[in-house]
């Protein structure tokens, strides 16, 4: 189970974007986020990543309340989590050939044996060749550099994945097939699954449930 508690976030001390969000995604289960842009839910997926700090407000992991962000977050907890963002070239180490870019967190994590095989399987279910492995980001697509993004977040098999606003820049397509990747990864894994939004009817298609921005945050701030 992820849990999010009376969550109140924001980016500056004594002003939240939010107040007392509250959000619990079972294992297993696909739920969406929909709200219009500028609301938070972005944030919101930040903490859920534990990617931000809230200001108050609990989130607990697999029935282990979390206690560290980002970097100090313990192994474990950070390591169950993949992330994919909605603007691929603002999370991609622009240095990076692709194949190098999807085996990072196996390598920043102690597992290079890993690398090979793994980067293999992922480029195939993602749609990536050989040709473009040999990239970096600057000499791809954005679509292209979003499938590989998706393949780096599920590379280390999390058993929870948070997708804010993945396929918003991509075409109807590319959309499609990366839904579908996400989809055979959770039937396979029994991956939990926090798909942040604003287009109503792609929530509804792809997730078991969604929920309006409105019924999770309690009080919603000036952004």
């Amino acid at each position: 189970m992820l849990e999010l508690e009376a969550i109140t976030a924001g980016y500056e001390r004594g002003k939240p974007v939010f107040r007392d969000a509250r959000l619990v995604v079972a294992a297993g289960e696909s739920v969406g986020l929909l709200g219009p842009s500028g609301c938070g839910k972005s944030t919101l997926a930040k903490v859920a990543a534990l990617l931000h700090r809230p200001d108050a407000g609990t989130v607990t992991l697999d029935g282990a309340r979390v206690q560290g962000w980002r970097h100090r977050a313990p192994r474990t907890q950070r390591t169950a989590i993949g992330v994919v963002f909605q603007q691929p070239r603002l999370s991609a180490d622009p240095r990076l050939r692709l194949r190098d870019l999807i085996g990072e967190p196996l390598r920043a994590n102690g597992r290079r044996g890993e690398v090979a095989v793994r980067v293999g399987e992922l480029s195939d279910a993602v749609g990536l060749g050989d040709d473009l492995l040999g990239r970096r980001p600057h000499e791809v697509s954005d679509g292209q550099l979003q499938r590989a993004c998706l393949a780096r977040a599920l590379v280390l098999r999390p058993r929870w994945l948070v997708c804010d606003e993945m396929t918003a820049m991509l075409d109807a397509s590319t959309t499609a097939a990366l839904v579908a990747v996400v989809e055979d990864y959770r039937s396979a894994e029994g991956a939990g699954l926090l798909v942040v939004g604003h287009d109503r009817v792609l929530l509804e298609r792809w997730c078991d449930r969604t929920v309006r921005w409105e019924d999770v945050a309690g009080t919603r701030t000036a952004v």
